[in-house]
This record gives structure tokens, sequence and C-alpha cells, in this order.
């Protein structure tokens, strides 16, 4: 399999439009336009009834102790963990492709809605739904597409791996919300190929591109 976008090129810098949250001179950050990037991929392999897409960030710190902490920084040798972006899963067979902005155009507080979408595929809750669940204002569950936002102060730039999975099964056999581990765990045993795309980003001025 094949996955391409014409969003941002593997291995590069994602631009700020895909991104949760933008540098800004006072504040550290600001919100952004939060859109999801464009993607399309080819050469599934015969007998592929459904695919899953799948956005993580493995670089988030294991512990928040530092995390967007004045005078402070998240050490670069840090244990990291993954958070979850997007996790889109029961893509009919027949989809390829993602125009940019379909599944997310804004930062929405207390998150988009879910899981359900026209075309029987169905979105998952991404992490920000337990990054906000303390933050009255914007709690919820964080259906579908939300981008970048590493922490600011965060010595190492974050990697942001878009994957592509072909399935043997139109369905997955989980219900209700699910989160991305659910969907790595019910995928088990019926992956017939996968294709990934990594993007980079940083919101630490003092981090190179």
């Amino acid at each position: 399999m094949k996955i391409h976008s014409d969003s941002f090129a593997d291995g590069s810098v994602i631009p700020g439009q895909f991104a949760f949250c933008v540098p800004a001179a006072e504040g550290h950050v600001s919100l952004s336009s939060n859109r999801n990037p464009q993607l399309d991929w080819s050469d599934a392999p015969a007998g592929t009834r459904s695919f899953v897409l799948i956005c993580h960030d493995p670089d988030v710190p294991s512990r928040g102790d530092d995390v967007n902490q004045e005078g402070r920084s998240v050490p670069a040798d840090l244990p990291r963990v993954d958070f979850f972006h997007w996790t889109l899963i029961d893509l009919p067979a027949s989809v390829t492709s993602i125009a940019e902005g379909a599944h997310s155009s804004a930062v929405t507080p207390n998150g988009k809605p879910g899981p359900d979408l026209p075309d029987g595929s169905r979105h998952g809750v991404n992490d920000y739904t337990g990054w906000f669940a303390g933050d009255e204002q914007m709690k919820g569950n964080y259906f579908g597409y939300d981008g970048p936002c590493p922490p600011w102060n965060d010595a190492i730039r974050h990697r942001y791996v878009f994957t592509v999975y072909a399935l043997d099964i139109p369905r997955l056999p989980i219900e209700g919300i699910f989160t991305g581990q659910q969907v790595r765990d019910a995928m088990t045993g019926h992956i017939l190929a996968q294709a990934s795309l990594t993007g980079t980003y940083s919101l630490n001025p003092a981090v190179p591109a």
C-alpha cells in the first residue's frame, strides 16, 4: 500500500493550518484553523473490505510535571507515550481519499459530534477528550480529527503518524464510543496491509525545524 498527502510531504513539518495550536508572541500559543490534511492511498490488496485511519503522536511526555510550565523544559530523554489525534473506522473499500478540511475545519470547544458518519464510517474519540476533562469550558467527547498542540516547552519535535490499514472485514466489532487503542486491539488478525505518512510539529521556538 501507499499513502500520500497534498498537505505536507512525508518527513516534513506540518503546516500550521492543520494544527490545533500555532506559536504566538503572547501566551506562547493560540488556536489554529485545525483543518484535517488531505490524504489519499492506493494499492490495497485484494480482499480489502474496509479501511481504518489512525493518526497518533508517539512523542507525548509520559509525565506532565514540566508541561507548559514557565521557566521549565520537558527534557528530551523523558519516556514518551502515544496520543491519538484521529481514529476513523469502517471506511468503505471504495473510499481511497479524504479531502482537506472534510472532517475538521476549526477548533470545536467540547468536541465535534460522533461517532456515526453519513457513509457508514465511524469516528472514535481522540485523546483531547482526556486532556480537556478537567476544563469546564473545553471538556467533552472529541470525535474525529484534532491536530497537533505539543507542549510549547518540549525539547523535542513531535512526530504525527497517519496510518491507513486495509482490513478483511467491513465493520470493526466495537460499538458506542471508542478510543484509538480499542481500535488497534479490534484490528488484530484483520489487517491485510498498511501504509504510513509522518509529519513533524513543534511549538517551541528553540527547537530547530
